[in-house]
């Protein structure tokens, strides 16, 4: 092994030097930021975080090759330099040889520690991602827990005002059921005595059960719940109608002013929330039109 072996251990490290040092090392996303109480941004954060956790074992998989294909050349690099060290005489131009392929074999050992380095740091930046995703984990859990608690808080304050008790209507004359369920109409849209609005509406439905305006004089007593200011049993009253009467023209309506008694009540999820299921179920309605108005508000 003369000149030529040299010349071959040489071209070899030098091939390797270009690519190791022409190759890009991609580097890990690292999410942070604060956790909002908002479930449905939330849980898209953590979706992504979980999709980028697959890049650094992939980059790590690469530089353990990357390393592994580093110490195969640099040993036979090692082997060429004990080889011309035993073959090279004491001419210049074999000693030039030697030296160069020595000054090669120790760039080779210094892009070894390079990428020696970048394995340590991305195994690092991993270790802080797999951190970062108990940490939003547990957040996760503790949200979940904190609606949990606040839907029972809400169902709790709602049966109790179910069970006030209401005033007795003072008794009358039997009156005709369009001209009762028209009084209560009139009741409601004048604002004046929404109470009495409700006993109109209310009698006019206990009378009549089966009659086709009852749906429209449920819906009206929500409206006497909502114009009162009482957004809790106007959000019930609507939701009655919309359990019970499906497509009716009317369930459009009751979405619409339930949605707009929960951001009343400051709760502008929910309010997002049937919005969006009233622009889906009725598109053309009127109510629609304005649903998507007021979505665009919040």
């Amino acid at each position: 092994m003369g000149q030529e072996s040299a010349g071959r251990v040489l071209a070899g490290a030098l091939s390797f030097k270009r690519a190791s040092r022409g190759r890009a090392v991609a580097r890990p996303f690292l999410f942070g930021g604060g956790f909002e109480m908002r479930g449905m941004l939330l849980i898209v954060l953590i979706g992504g975080l979980l999709l980028a956790g697959c890049a650094p074992s992939d980059q790590l998989q690469r530089l353990e090759r990357d390393l592994a294909e580093m110490k195969r050349r640099l040993a036979e690099t090692e082997q060429g330099l004990v080889g011309v060290r035993k073959e090279v005489g004491g001419g210049a131009a074999q000693q030039e040889d030697f030296l160069a392929l020595s000054k090669r074999q120790a760039d080779l050992q210094a892009d070894f520690e390079m990428f020696r380095g970048e394995f340590v740091s991305t195994g690092g930046q991993l270790d802080e991602i797999r951190a970062e995703q108990v940490r939003l984990r547990e957040d996760l859990a503790t949200l979940q827990q904190e609606l949990a608690f606040k839907a029972r808080s809400i169902e709790e304050k709602l049966a109790k005002l179910e069970q006030q008790p209401t005033a007795t209507a003072p008794a009358q004359q039997k009156t005709a059921p369009e001209a009762l369920y028209q009084k209560g109409l009139d009741a409601v849209r004048q604002g004046e005595n929404f109470a009495r609005a409700r006993q109109l509406l209310d009698q006019f439905v206990q009378e009549n059960p089966k009659h086709e305006l009852v749906v429209n004089a449920r819906y009206w007593i929500g409206e006497a719940w909502y114009g009162e200011g009482k957004f809790e049993n106007a959000i019930l009253q609507f939701q009655d109608v919309i359990q019970e009467y499906g497509d009716h023209s009317k369930v459009a309506a009751a979405l619409l002013k339930q949605a707009l008694a929960f951001q009343q009540l400051g709760d502008k999820t929910n309010s997002k929330v049937l919005l969006q299921r009233l622009v889906e179920k009725f598109p053309s309605s009127a109510q629609a039109k304005e649903a998507k108005k007021r979505l665009q508000d919040l």
